[in-house]
């Protein structure tokens, strides 16, 4: 909140005009929702801004009648009552015309759950029900209070898998659900005894294995990997959710428990040795009935020196529909194999997934020199000559070793991109070996290990943010004629 009527979300600002501008469709239906969250009520400098907060709730109670703005969908409803009500609960105050609409918000969100979408919607369906059913009394708050009890008792269970991640395969979803579990626990702080005793104790053992999965899963420099539809900016980080938990008296990890962590219930591995960390995807995209924020990045892996991020895939820039948001979610935005130029799952419309690979053959292992993990897919079985991918991932030393092996009948085209980040330089040293100059000093070799094929360098984009694209180098390795191929590339450190 920039001033009292001006906002920026998703890297771009708007002024809240006129009460048409709730809904303006010029602008993007994502900012549209973030306007209608009021999430800068429990932003920091929250009391400084309070004054604006109040006249920004009057504005939106007075300009959105029932049901007549997107604000009224029940995401951003969800999400607003939350908000309201955590802003009582710290700082501000509702005067009676906003407490009767949130009232009558909770009352419209209790007919309108989102079962048809399910996922971290209904997740954040059920919050808000509790959020509004602890605030308000009576027995319409008291089937509130139920309604979104029984919701996170069945999808909890169903939504955070054994390993702890959650089932939509996003690093970023999973903070967000994490940091809903987090607000249900300090909210039972404030209405001790409302929420069930049961509950509350599944919801502290879900904190536990969720953030074991988002430590693990984070790169070193703290931040997410690029997974299905993730960015920065948009959730909290471990260390900040790591933090939060602490406050509410719940440990997390303190540090990394081994050297190779498989999570084969989500469908991640985190190897790391020496500088190296890898985080590999060999899982589905999503599950079967919900693969929206699915991208066909099966078997694409990040890879970070240090703190510095050297490979990583595209990020998430936009959502909707066209081109931009079409090729993000493509194999080509990613670090991994496409063959003769389709996607390995099928990503169609902006939220959609026709056919989907799904992972086959893993094995990890580890000894005192190495770490390994292999995996192939079958997302390309649907095209003439069944071809299939595998790839397998090598650690030593200060090494790392990964080989692209396609099988099938017939004449087929691979394409194996190595999208690196933004801040890395690559020098070309000879047709199949770049150099990779960090902006640490240090300095890397990228060698292909197969005679007759080159290695090129392209520009392509990388989006940490929403509303964020940036150029970046892309080297790639292209092969033509009849399986089996095997491409192998060794990345290593060399003097500076």
């Amino acid at each position: 909140m920039l001033a009292a009527d001006t906002f920026c979300f998703l890297n771009e600002a708007h002024r809240l005009a006129g009460a048409e501008d709730w809904n303006n469709p010029r602008w993007e239906a994502l900012w549209l929702y973030n306007l209608h969250y009021f999430d800068d009520l429990c932003a920091e400098g929250t009391v400084e801004r309070a004054g604006w907060h109040r006249a920004l709730i009057a504005r939106w109670i007075a300009e959105n009648p029932v049901g007549r703005s997107c604000g009224w969908d029940p995401y951003p409803t969800s999400l607003r009552i939350v908000n309201w009500i955590k802003w009582v609960l710290s700082n501000g105050d509702l005067n009676e015309p906003a407490r009767h609409s949130l009232a009558i918000q909770a009352r419209r969100l209790a007919s309108r759950i989102e079962w048809h979408l399910l996922g971290n919607h209904l997740l954040a369906n059920a919050k808000g029900l509790v959020f509004a059913g602890c605030f308000f009394e009576g027995a319409e708050a008291q089937r509130w209070l139920n309604t979104g009890m029984e919701i996170l008792e069945a999808q909890l269970d169903e939504q955070v898998l054994a390993d702890g991640g959650h089932f939509e395969r996003s690093p970023m979803y999973h903070a967000i659900v994490l940091e809903d579990v987090l607000d249900l626990i300090n909210l039972s702080n404030s209405y001790p005894g409302v929420i069930d005793e049961n509950l509350l104790a599944s919801l502290r053992l879900t904190v536990g294995r969720m953030q074991r999965w988002a430590h693990t899963m984070s790169h070193p420099d703290g931040g997410i990997a690029f997974f299905n539809d993730a960015a920065f900016g948009i959730a909290a980080e471990s260390g900040e959710l790591g933090a939060y938990a602490k406050r509410l008296g719940i440990e997390g990890p303190r540090g990394y428990e081994h050297r190779l962590v498989a999570f084969e219930e989500s469908g991640y591995i985190r190897l790391a040795q020496g500088p190296m960390t890898v985080l590999f995807d060999v899982g589905a995209v999503g599950p079967d009935y919900l693969p929206g924020h699915a991208h066909a990045d099966t078997l694409s892996f990040e890879l970070s020196w240090g703190r510095q991020r050297v490979i990583c895939n595209s990020g998430t820039s936009c959502y909707g529909r066209g081109a931009i948001r079409h090729w993000e979610r493509s194999t080509a935005a990613h670090n991994t194999v496409e063959i003769d130029g389709e996607n390995s799952s099928e990503a169609w419309d902006g939220f959609r997934v026709a056919r989907r690979a799904y992972p086959v053959g893993l094995s990890c292992s580890e000894d005192a020199e190495a770490l390994h993990a292999s995996c192939a897919h079958d997302g390309y079985r649907r095209l003439p000559g069944r071809p299939m991918h595998r790839r397998t991932i090598e650690l030593t030393g200060n090494a790392v070793r990964w080989t692209d092996e396609v099988e099938g009948v017939g004449e087929h085209r691979a394409i194996g991109r190595i999208p690196l980040h933004p801040d890395v330089t690559a020098r070309r040293l000879g047709e199949a070996q770049w150099q990779l100059d960090l902006p640490s000093g240090d300095k890397l070799m990228l060698a292909l290990e197969m005679a007759g094929v080159r290695l090129d360098k392209e520009t392509g984009r990388y989006s940490p943010e929403f509303g964020l694209s940036l150029e970046r180098s892309v080297l790639f390795w292209a092969v033509s004629g009849r399986p089996p191929f095997s491409i192998a590339i060794s990345l290593r450190s060399i003097e500076r």
